[in-house]
């Protein structure tokens, strides 16, 4: 099956697709221009790597020519960033997204798996664990465009047919997290802990999110380009919650060190506690997450130290 990612080269695309070659499918991967890709690949493992703009109409169609499946990894903003620039977030992520849809159609491509946001999607939780039926009420543009998103692609079902999975992942970590970019949690923290700089910790340390590796999060992936089942909306979770001391204390265990920290006062807009359920994910797609927390850890620490070491 030919199935293109659009933002395979990144973080959690590049896990994706390296998962999708092991069970020989063939990729056309989308990437920014000037992206290069992320390893070489090997003769029989058949990867199409090609340059463009999401926002481009023209190159969105050229990249879904001869699709099976979508995967639509892309998103132009951040959660931490997304208000500053609501209009550039719903142009960049949400028309852009139409355009594919629009695309998908003329060209009669007839599935799409679209990366939404477990963390940004809900809000602040009414209860505990959270599953696909607790109400969303997004407080960043980043959780508003993913929700619209995920609206538009079931209405494009439909009314075209189009089978669409959003999977709402929780706060994923692992391998090839971008450094530079102080992405998530995990590898803010261990970033700052390998080089021996505090960690700021907004509050006492007690706010506890669901963390999930990304090589579960692939896999949930391969499992939805498999799903031809009724449901739509997908947490892709540990289902497991985890305290900022608790994941220092999981960083001090695989570094084998302690950790310098630094508690700074609480910030209003941080949810106290974010975990979500997977039980219809592992039901209906029949996957489960596999890689415990230390387990992850103690890879992610092993795969950042190399990288800051060359």
């Amino acid at each position: 099956m030919k199935i293109v990612i659009f933002g395979g080269g990144g973080f959690i695309g590049s896990t994706i697709a390296d998962r999708l070659l092991r069970d020989g499918h063939e990729l056309r991967i989308f990437e920014r221009p000037r992206v290069a890709p992320y390893r070489k690949f090997k003769a029989n493992e058949r990867v199409e790597w090609i340059s463009g703009d999401l926002q481009s109409a023209h190159d969105v169609s050229a990249a879904i020519d001869g699709a099976g499946v979508i995967l639509h990894l892309i998103s132009t903003t951040l959660p931490k960033n997304s208000n500053d620039d609501p209009v550039y977030d719903v142009q960049s992520n949400v028309v852009a997204t139409l355009q594919m849809l629009n695309a998908m159609v003329a060209q009669n491509v007839r599935k799409i798996v679209f990366i939404s946001s477990g963390g940004t999607v809900y809000g602040n939780p009414v209860y505990l664990p959270i599953d696909e039926k607790h109400p969303t009420d997004p407080l960043v543009s980043y959780g508003i465009t993913k929700l619209a998103i995920e609206k538009y692609l079931h209405m494009f079902e439909r009314l075209h047919g189009i089978k669409a999975i959003s999977l709402r992942v929780a706060n994923p970590y692992g391998e090839r997290q971008r450094i530079e970019t102080a992405q998530g949690a995990v590898g803010v923290f261990l970033h700052h802990a390998i080089k021996g700089v505090p960690i700021d910790i907004w509050g006492d340390g007690s706010v506890i999110r669901d963390y999930i590796h990304v090589s579960d999060v692939a896999e949930a992936f391969v499992q939805a380009v498999e799903y031809s089942g009724p449901k739509g909306v997908f947490n892709i979770s540990s289902g497991l919650g985890t305290s900022l001391n608790e994941l220092i204390g999981m960083i001090e265990a695989a570094l084998g060190k302690p950790v310098r920290r630094r508690y700074l006062p609480g910030r209003p807009f941080d949810v106290q506690a974010s975990v979500l359920s997977n039980v219809l994910a592992r039901e209906e797609l029949q996957w489960a997450p596999l890689t415990s927390m230390q387990v992850g850890i103690a890879r992610t620490a092993r795969w950042m130290a190399a990288e800051l070491a060359s």
